[in-house]
């Protein structure tokens, strides 16, 4: 097993993480975490020349779309039937002294 983690760095990791491992928690989680670092020495094995780096799964451009506004708000309408209003905006009640 060329991926050893210390008993150390395991006890640190506990303290970054707010852990509070017992010894059985601290030997799983250091044989997963040598498996974890196993499996990513296997994906190193992979070729990549060549491939450019994603940060999105598909590749899609810019998929946002102008803002245009076709029919208003309708804020004239709201307004007309407001009990109260001041200026452009509705008016409520201070209900908090």
């Amino acid at each position: 097993m060329s991926n050893h983690i210390s008993d150390e760095t395991i006890e640190y990791v506990g303290i970054l993480a707010q852990l509070d491992l017992n010894e059985e928690e601290k030997v799983k989680a250091k044989e997963d975490m040598e498996q974890m670092l196993e499996y990513i020495d296997t994906l190193n094995e992979l070729d990549t020349e060549g491939i450019e780096p994603k940060t999105h799964i598909s590749d899609t451009t810019n998929v946002f779309r102008e803002d245009v506004v076709t029919n208003g708000d309708g804020s004239d309408d709201v307004l007309a039937n407001a009990p109260l209003k001041k200026d452009e905006y509705l008016s409520v009640p201070k209900t908090i002294g």
